[in-house]
């Protein structure tokens, strides 16, 4: 079997013939199958795709169907939530339901690596460049992100000069290594993500307003787990049989415990969860972990997740109406964003948008 692809060919506008490309069926999966090996060895490849994303809540629902939309486009994308939020499983869930999923996922956490050596790794060096660079040079990141999907994490912590380079590469899709005079094209999709206030920042001079605007062209918002607590027990439940699996263990949790957790307001968000679940299998005694096993600090700061118990109909239809329209607006970030994707009008959205935000700048 051969895939066949077909290109037309014009002469002065005219119509004047085809030609055909002919690939052997077994070549391409041999070399589709070296690549995503080639791609596990360097450790330049996603994990994880949308059906991973544990979600039962709406302001999830708006934004995985959001993310899964500026996937199958090319352009940049802004993911923004607090820290421990699962913004890197966006980010790898957004490439793998890209045409770029068969070529690298790059992350950098911008955060994470020096200031004076994240030039170097983003960009790469020529031999020569510094002392101890090493001998034929060094190439960057965004070089081993071609065709694929390069994620800045922790974008807002970048230093102005790097800023300042970042920008012309988004712009001109053109690295220069480090000690280069020599620009060099890349193809790359960039999703970034951060858990600062980057409009804060721009007003402080801390961040360059045009770059803030090239990233800003997606953007999408993860709520914090306090905000969803629907899906408290459900990811607890699913990180539970994780850990099981990887301690050869077999526990549940209790119905107090349950409640507990659902309670607690996770300021670490999942990252939080994940690190609490895993130290609750390893010092539990029994096979049902127990409310008394639970990290002390839990019980001093749990809330009462918002009910609609108690309240009338109309009550509880407008407390979830008003969540829905503010997280909606933080996404979207446009009215017209806000209509597509609750379904409803653009003046319905507009009149609701500006109630909701006149009643939370009553309320703070």
């Amino acid at each position: 079997n051969y895939m066949a692809e077909k290109t037309d060919i014009s002469l002065m506008d005219e119509h004047v013939g085809s030609y055909l490309i002919l690939q052997n069926e077994n070549d391409l999966r041999e070399k589709e199958s070296n690549m995503s090996r080639m791609l596990r060895q360097t450790g330049f490849y996603a994990r994880y795709t949308f059906s991973d994303i544990i979600h039962r809540s709406a302001p999830m629902r708006t934004c995985i169907d959001m993310a899964k939309k500026a996937a199958l486009s090319d352009y940049t994308i802004l993911i923004r939530g607090e820290s421990g939020t699962g913004k890197e499983l966006l980010a790898q869930s957004i490439h793998n339901h890209s045409a770029r999923k068969k070529y690298p996922f790059v992350a950098v956490n911008c955060a994470a690596i020096p200031e004076n050596l994240l030039e170097s790794e983003l960009f790469g060096y020529e031999e020569g460049s510094f002392t101890g660079a090493s001998k034929g040079g060094k190439p960057g990141l965004f070089e081993h992100a071609k065709h694929g999907t390069i994620f800045l994490d922790e974008i807002g912590d970048i230093s102005p000069n790097l800023q300042t380079r970042l920008l012309r590469v988004i712009q001109e899709k053109q690295i220069v290594k480090l000690g280069g005079v020599k620009p060099v094209s890349i193809d790359f999709r960039l999703v970034a993500a951060t858990n600062q206030d980057l409009e804060a920042l721009v007003e402080k001079k801390r961040f360059r307003s045009d770059l803030f605007f090239r990233l800003n062209v997606l953007p999408l918002w993860i709520p914090p787990l306090r905000e969803r607590r629907e899906e408290i027990v459900p990811l607890c439940l699913s990180i539970l049989g994780e850990m099981n699996a990887k301690y050869g263990t077999e526990k549940v949790f209790s119905d107090e415990v349950k409640r507990h957790l659902a309670a607690y307001s996770w300021p670490g968000n999942i990252r939080e969860l994940r690190n609490v679940i895993e130290r609750l299998v390893i010092v539990s005694s029994g096979g049902v972990i127990k409310a008394d096993e639970l990290p002390e600090h839990m019980f001093r700061h749990q809330e009462n997740p918002e009910s609609p118990i108690g309240k009338s109909l109309p009550d509880a239809l407008e407390t979830l109406e008003r969540r829905m329209i503010l997280e909606a607006y933080k996404a979207c970030g446009t009215t017209t964003g806000v209509a597509k994707a609750l379904g409803i009008s653009q003046p319905t959205a507009a009149r609701k948008i500006a109630k909701y935000k006149n009643e939370a700048s009553g309320e703070r």
